[in-house]
């Protein structure tokens, strides 16, 4: 059952059905060839079930601040201040890509968010500059990435959802691993511009005077997350209500640089409602898929197949890890969040790891996943948005930062306090 189950989803990927289809056809398979019960009659009420839960208000919420933040311009404000603040390092301009896209995704949520709106900013620089195109490429890419890394995160509360996980745990988790990332991507632009100085591009000259100018345009997005986090940790609101506060505030913000308009809002609203619609159908037929999985005994199965290999809990983690970078390569970052969780996060337990560190890896891989050839979605956007060159161009560019994100997973294996500190500290 297990080899049947993986043929048919990589055949159906193969096809190139949307990847909610896929789920929902995987799902009817295992229920018409597994099943001794006709699993399809309780669809109706799984899905019902699922869609009205309060948790999953969250991601529009989310997605609909994102936007606000993008359609208003402040994202390309606070681009520009950042750029007066990090350009004098070795790499320039690369470091405000990558510290910029840090402040957004605090923002957004969303990896695919933070590429395009500090593409969009950045790409124009590359060749004013001269900066090495490819490396210019990759800053933007991986920084992009960790938009669903640094909270908040759509991954995080899915994953949250999926396994009955505490989301507010997640968020605060992810803090210092984003934090460590941040740092970790700008030190490989640092080491590839000081092994090759010409890569740098020309020094853009900035004053203590105009970094202070600019100052205001880095607060808004460190004071929404403020907001954001703050009321959840402060014991004020739940993920739910945090975000439609994060709303409301994204809302005020616009409204204060005076790009709060009907035409804004159309745009924003049509965005939210596009993004959300994916996401929900999704998880949707994921969730109908993992009642399946879990009626016909597959959990158990994969349970007893990787505990059975008799490997030390350190191996099992370690392929583990593996199966999600190879999954990566195929299979965009959400819906392998939703395949795997549920299926894996039983062994995990049973391994002895917390679910909170696994959530963080397996948003972590998720990066990779977003980055990684084929597939990598992030870089295919990045790709349509400079309207030239090949997509080999970027994928060569975001290669050095796989090392830096690598480098991250195993100081999480040998220091799990790195993603387990902040909210065992909080929730103790």
């Amino acid at each position: 059952m297990l080899a049947f189950t993986a043929a048919s989803l990589i055949g159906l990927i193969a096809l190139s059905l949307h990847i909610a289809v896929a789920l929902g056809i995987l799902a009817l398979l295992l229920d018409a060839l597994f099943s001794p019960f006709p699993l399809y009659k309780a669809a109706g009420e799984i899905i019902w079930s699922h869609s009205i839960d309060f948790i999953l208000v969250t991601i529009p919420m989310f997605i609909l601040m994102g936007q606000i933040m993008l359609r208003s311009g402040i994202a390309a404000r606070m681009y520009a201040a950042t750029a007066h603040w990090l350009s004098w390092l070795p790499g320039g301009l690369m470091h405000a890509n990558i510290g910029a896209s840090a402040l957004f995704a605090a923002t957004s949520g969303s990896s695919v968010a933070t590429v395009a709106t500090i593409g969009v900013a950045a790409l124009p620089e590359q060749e004013k500059h001269g900066y090495n195109e490819r490396l210019f490429l990759g800053s933007i890419a991986a920084g992009g990435s960790l938009g669903i890394l640094i909270p908040p995160s759509m991954n995080m509360i899915v994953f949250g959802a999926l396994t009955n996980t505490s989301i507010p745990q997640l968020f605060i988790a992810g803090i210092i691993p984003g934090l460590i990332l941040t740092t970790l991507f700008s030190l490989v632009v640092i080491l590839a511009c000081n092994l090759r100085p010409h890569w740098s591009g020309t020094k853009i000259s900035s004053t203590w005077a105009l970094r202070i100018k600019a100052l205001p345009d880095i607060l808004p997005p460190i004071a929404l997350l403020m907001v954001v986090m703050g009321s959840i940790y402060g014991g004020l609101a739940t993920p739910t209500e945090a975000a439609a506060l994060g709303v409301v505030f994204a809302l005020g913000l616009a409204a204060m640089y005076g790009s709060l308009n009907r035409a804004m809002m159309a745009e924003v609203l049509e965005g939210t409602v596009k993004t959300s619609a994916v996401i929900t159908l999704i998880l949707v037929f994921a969730f109908l898929l993992n009642f399946a999985i879990a009626s016909v005994g597959l959990v158990a199965q994969v349970n007893d197949f990787i505990l059975g290999l008799g490997w030390t809990p350190l191996g099992t983690m370690l392929l583990i890890v593996l199966i999600y970078i190879v999954m990566g390569m195929f299979i965009e970052a959400l819906p392998m969040v939703v395949l795997t969780v549920t299926v894996l996060a039983p062994v995990v337990v049973s391994l002895g790891y917390d679910l909170i560190w696994y959530g963080i890896i397996v948003v972590i891989v998720s990066e990779m996943a977003m980055l990684t050839p084929p597939i990598g979605m992030i870089c295919y956007v990045i790709h349509g948005l400079r309207a030239k060159g090949a997509i080999e161009d970027v994928f060569y560019g975001v290669a050095p930062f796989f090392v830096a994100i690598l480098l991250l997973i195993g100081l999480l294996f040998a220091f799990p306090g790195i993603a387990l500190w902040l909210p065992q500290t909080l929730f103790s």
